[in-house]
């Protein structure tokens, strides 16, 4: 199956406060992918 999303290496920080570091994956077609977090944790943003 082929990759519809596909994250390599991201990084983001606010200031000095590192959100994400180094993150990489992917979702192929079919697959079921979720963030989970709480309310205000900024799975969205």
């Amino acid at each position: 199956m082929k990759n519809i999303i596909e994250i390599s290496h991201l990084s983001k920080s606010f200031g000095d406060i590192k959100a994400v570091q180094d993150l990489s994956f992917c979702v192929r077609e079919g697959e079921l992918f979720a963030f989970l977090g709480t309310n205000g944790a900024g799975k969205s943003t």
